[in-house]
């Protein structure tokens, strides 16, 4: 199982210097791989619920560096460590740009991508960005579609029914060839199917272990219904706990628990499928000196157990 934590960029945490010197304590640390979020805006009346706790947002979404600018400064200040998204909305821009940002930040960091994309749950954000919330899996489609193509091909073209792309030369390609893995997140039927027919993982959230395995099979079995290697994917799984000085009851684990209690319900993903997890305690942290010491103690325990 590898091992990441999340990349500093929200709240009391987003702050550039910061960014690039945890970056690199992370890696000393001996974590694999680093993760960076993406959030627009906190409204005062949010159109939905937060999916976590008891449905609403965490303050400290109010304060949100960019994701790719936080990947740029951990890039910059690592060496081996991979950098992921987890997840990004990618949405919110034309696909030939963000295939641009992508590649670009991939051979930046000498291809250590891993692109995760997601939905997301906010509608306000989607009305803040200006696209429009339903239709977002066919959007999805065609931004994939969009991006492997100027990430692949020697000519691009593409004519789709929400966007074209006339026959053109792009060569920035990303170091990774012939694109960075791409792993997606949701937990619907068509999220999951959309995994197993064009992804190279998942992206998961902490969920009862049974629950886990559940729905990790459903992107297995469409991996399978589509032709591919199920065996070939990944699970990548991201834990936001709230961290005890005693032991939280069992149902409170992993949103809440000591560190042993939340390693060793990430042992317990591993046996259900999880091929890596990572920890983000940005929002239940309150300084950049616990927050390291929390990383610190969940590496030491990961590695010991």
């Amino acid at each position: 199982m590898r091992i990441g934590f999340a990349v500093p960029q929200y709240g009391a945490f987003a702050d550039p210097e910061f960014i690039g010197s945890a970056s690199a304590r992370l890696e000393n640390m001996g974590y694999d791989s680093l993760w960076a979020a993406d959030r627009l805006l906190a409204p005062l009346t949010p159109s939905d619920p937060y999916p976590g706790g008891d449905g609403t947002m965490p303050p400290a979404f109010a304060t949100f560096f960019d994701p790719l600018a936080a990947l740029t400064l951990a890039a910059l200040n690592t060496r081996d460590v991979r950098l992921g998204t987890s997840t990004l909305n990618a949405l919110w821009q034309p696909p030939v740009v963000l295939a641009r940002s992508l590649a670009s930040l991939d051979l930046l960091c000498g291809g250590r991508l891993d692109v995760g994309i997601g939905l997301g749950w906010l509608r306000d954000e989607y009305t803040a960005a200006g696209v429009d919330w339903k239709g977002r899996g066919a959007r999805l489609e065609e931004t994939l579609d969009v991006m492997e193509t100027l990430w692949a091909e020697d000519v691009v073209e593409h004519k789709g029914p929400l966007w074209t792309v006339p026959p053109s030369h792009v060569h920035l390609k990303p170091a990774q060839r012939p694109r960075p893995p791409i792993l997606l997140a949701g937990f619907t039927p068509a999220a999951l199917e959309r995994v197993g027919r064009r992804a190279d993982g998942w992206l998961g959230a902490a969920l009862p272990v049974p629950a886990l395995r559940t729905v990790w099979g459903m992107a297995l079995q469409a991996a399978d219904r589509a032709g591919r290697d199920p065996s070939a994917l990944r699970m990548v799984m991201r834990v936001n706990p709230t961290i005890v000085d005693k032991p939280a009851p069992p149902d409170q684990v992993p949103y809440a628990g000591t560190v042993d209690q939340v390693v060793e319900y990430l042992h317990a993903a591993a046996e259900a499928g999880a091929d890596e997890v990572f920890v983000d305690v940005q929002a239940t942290t309150r300084s950049r000196g616990e927050l390291l010491d929390v990383a610190e103690s969940f590496i030491t325990a990961l590695r010991a157990s």
